[in-house]
């Protein structure tokens, strides 16, 4: 079974043409070959298939073999895929996800891919659909306790469910203990990604997340969206900002006509391989 490697700001994903290969058990062979030591190394896998209402469809696991409902910087690399090995020759296309239908546009610099820009959709704030469990309609400023500290969190859903949290110094933040407790804290039944945000100023956010079944990873486009939905929320950035990961930095704009939030990042082809014990 053949695979390729790409990775989006450093959120690395093993891909499989559903098209030219069929993938039986996809949960178990994402635990597989994520393993960094004794298979591939990703955050997950991602196949690529084709849809009866759209140009594609997306099915993407979690490391830790659970299916997510969508992943922006995979969104991105799979857009670059179908466009170079000629599954498509539109520039702009339709993509179908568990969060429902996305809008995908190729941006160029001549004949070469510059950027891709997804339209993430209209981010979901009240409680019941991310789903939080607290009270009120929405989760803004909300506080949380964690080992002994407290901290406070916004939700946002943007087809999945992230919490994030306002920090000074996100660099020297223990994530890798703070993370793990809020993905599984009671106030989240289907456990939450968490986003640590540090402002840098009304137009920039540095952000480091920890992502439910995956851990920390470099970067999460959902994240980084949902990251700056609560920034304007909590009136501290304006509706277009940088978002600095540790893999790169993305470009995030929530339109304030349609409502939607754009995402606009680079894809990268890493390597190509096939499978033998897998």
């Amino acid at each position: 079974m053949k695979f390729i490697k790409m990775q989006g700001c450093g959120n690395d994903y093993v891909y499989i043409d559903g098209f030219k290969e069929t993938v039986k058990d996809p949960s178990s062979l994402a635990v597989r070959v994520s393993d960094r030591h004794f298979g591939v190394g990703s955050d997950g896998l991602v196949l690529i298939l084709p849809s009866g209402t759209c140009d594609f469809r997306m099915r993407m696991f979690n490391a830790d073999g659970t299916e997510a409902q969508m992943c922006g910087n995979a969104s991105r690399c799979l857009a670059r895929y179908v466009f170079e090995e000629g599954l498509t020759a539109k520039k702009t296309f339709t993509l179908e996800t568990l969060a429902g239908v996305k809008e995908i546009q190729l941006n160029f610099s001549g004949e070469v891919i510059k950027n891709i820009r997804v339209d993430m959709g209209i981010p979901e704030l009240k409680t019941e659909k991310i789903p939080v469990k607290v009270e009120g309609s929405s989760v803004v400023n909300h506080p949380i306790s964690v080992l002994g500290t407290d901290y406070t969190f916004t939700s946002v859903s943007m087809g999945n469910p992230h919490a994030v949290i306002f920090i000074k110094d996100v660099e020297q933040f223990p994530l890798e203990i703070i993370g793990p407790v809020i993905e599984k804290h009671s106030f989240f039944p289907e456990r939450t990604n968490v986003e640590f945000v540090e402002l840098i100023n009304r137009n920039r956010l540095k952000m480091r997340v920890w992502e439910r079944g995956a851990g920390e990873t470099l970067a999460c486009g959902t994240g980084a969206c949902a990251s700056l939905v609560a920034s304007v929320i909590n009136g501290l950035s304006d509706q277009e900002a940088i978002v600095e990961v540790r893999g790169g930095q993305l470009e995030i704009k929530w339109d304030d006509i349609s409502q939607h939030v754009y995402m606009t990042g680079d894809a990268v082809r890493v390597f190509e391989g096939e499978f033998f014990e897998f």
